[in-house]
């Protein structure tokens, strides 16, 4: 009986972890907001335990920003890289990191922590 029991914990923890690292799972997304001159936009990621949205989808051909606040201690989410741009900056626990973002070209640029572990995504359209 202990047997079976071990066995069903077993097979419920591979299950879980299969869930946990290949499942789908919803991303949060977001739109930037625009300055009301339509000159600036400017969109907000709250860094705890991942990426708060992950997906920001910006607006092409307007200078655009995005802020990061980390507020999660641990050290995979201490920096935010943007391979396709070079963007390979240090977040600070409490502290506002603004990024500013090339919105020239259209596209999809995924964005990670330094141990590439959490990502996020930019859509320029």
């Amino acid at each position: 009986m202990v047997h079976v029991i071990a066995a069903v914990i077993g097979l419920g923890l591979i299950a879980f972890i299969l869930w946990w690292f290949f499942g789908r799972h919803e991303a949060a997304a977001a739109e930037a907001t625009l300055a009301a001159d339509a000159q600036q936009q400017t969109a907000s990621v709250i860094v705890d335990g991942g990426y708060q949205p992950e997906v920001v989808t910006l607006k092409q051909g307007v200078p655009a920003t995005l802020q990061f606040l980390r507020k999660d201690p641990s050290a995979c989410l201490d920096r935010v890289v943007f391979p396709a741009w070079g963007i390979n900056r240090p977040l600070l626990e409490n502290q506002l990191e603004t990024i500013e973002i090339d919105t020239s070209q259209p596209g999809e640029f995924e964005w990670a922590c330094g141990m590439d572990m959490f990502h996020g995504k930019v859509i320029i359209k």
